[in-house]
């Protein structure tokens, strides 16, 4: 008699997805009623990891929030959640009281951060406002943004040259010369691209998953040079589980690239050991705060893609981050803010604050 286990798919700490089924192979001289058992297992397994998938698709999206038996509980449930992260304004004293003495080190992310989350990505401007909110921050600290777009993109958007850029999840990082004198520069900037040997590869599954969601209406695909995006923000929902078949089908075939999930889209990323948190960590050694005591980085971030650096602050027990969200959500964040327009006042009172500041 063979044996076998199937693990059905199970959520882990950061709300993806885990697939991790197991099989053991019936003989090819076993009976056809063994293989239709492991054929009808295999055909159950592949619809739960569909199933878990969808609901992690729901979880993660804004206007899908978790149930309670009523508004009273609704109300106390965030309550309570706003007494573990607390607005970052209302607690503006105590930051900066935390930050004196030390160096502070700002990094941002951009959707949902500093520009308004939107159904088209092409389309996510930030204020004009904003912007020059941005650009005082970064001549009071040094400033970079995390994101999962592609730098020559999110430069487009932001156009300010002073600052670091992270894109494609912190896989391609450049910035000012100065601070940089370790590394290889290109045209005055950093360079580092940890997953450069993927670049063929991302532009294939582009192509792929173009042509095989083709006939799912409002799917977007982005290639972001290291890394792609699946947004199905404009999907109806009664198609989400048609686009996870179609998404693994063209990933299947890629066993070095890896899913995960952010905020209403799929992230599809090389097998490597890097991420946000990673390029935070790469950025303050390059600007000689690797192994220092003086240094307090504040990261803000509104996606599942950020906890990486909010763990990262945490693991490091300095400085903190701060979730943009008007939704309790599990994170490793200290702090919250609502939306964009909170992150304009808290960068504005932290360029106010500094200002203020006398000069050593």
């Amino acid at each position: 008699m063979v044996s076998f286990v199937v693990e059905k798919p199970q959520r882990t700490s950061n709300g993806v997805v885990s697939e991790t089924t197991r099989l053991s192979l019936i003989p090819n001289n076993s009976s056809s009623a063994q293989k239709t058992i492991l054929k009808n297992l295999e055909i159950i397994n592949g619809g739960q990891r569909v199933n878990a998938w969808v609901d992690s698709m729901r979880a993660s999206s804004p206007t899908h929030i978790r149930s309670l038996p009523s508004s009273i509980s609704s109300e106390k449930h965030l309550s309570s959640w706003i007494l573990q992260h607390p607005s970052a304004l209302d607690m503006f004293e105590k930051i900066t009281e935390a930050s004196v003495g030390k160096q502070i080190v700002m990094f941002l992310d951009y959707d949902g951060t500093l520009s308004p989350i939107v159904d088209d990505p092409d389309k996510a401007f930030m204020s004009s406002k904003m912007r020059k909110t941005v650009k005082k921050l970064a001549k009071c600290f040094p400033t970079a943004i995390v994101t999962g777009r592609c730098i020559d993109k999110v430069y487009n958007f932001v156009k300010l040259g002073e600052l670091y850029y992270a894109g494609s999840h912190g896989m391609d990082i450049k910035g000012p010369a100065k601070g940089f004198s370790r590394h290889k520069r290109v045209k005055q900037s950093l360079l580092y691209q940890p997953a450069s040997d993927y670049l063929p590869m991302i532009d294939e599954i582009c192509k792929q998953l173009l042509e095989k969601t083709k006939s799912t209406p409002g799917v977007i695909i982005e290639n972001h040079k290291f890394t792609a995006s699946v947004h199905f923000r404009c999907v109806e929902e009664k198609k989400w589980s048609e686009l996870v078949l179609q998404v693994r089908s063209v990933l299947d075939k890629y066993p070095m690239l890896k899913l995960s999930q952010g905020r209403k889209v799929f992230e599809i990323r090389p097998m490597i050991e890097w991420d946000k948190g990673r390029a935070l960590e790469f950025l303050l050694e390059s600007l000689g705060f690797g192994n220092s005591n003086n240094v307090f980085p504040v990261y803000i971030g509104d996606d599942r893609t950020d906890e990486d650096a909010f763990k990262m602050l945490r693991d490091r027990g300095e400085g903190f981050g701060i979730l943009v969200s008007k939704f309790p959500k599990d994170t490793d964040a200290s702090y919250s803010l609502q939306d964009p327009s909170e992150v304009m006042n808290f960068l504005r009172r932290l360029v106010e604050w500094k200002q203020m500041q006398p000069r050593i």
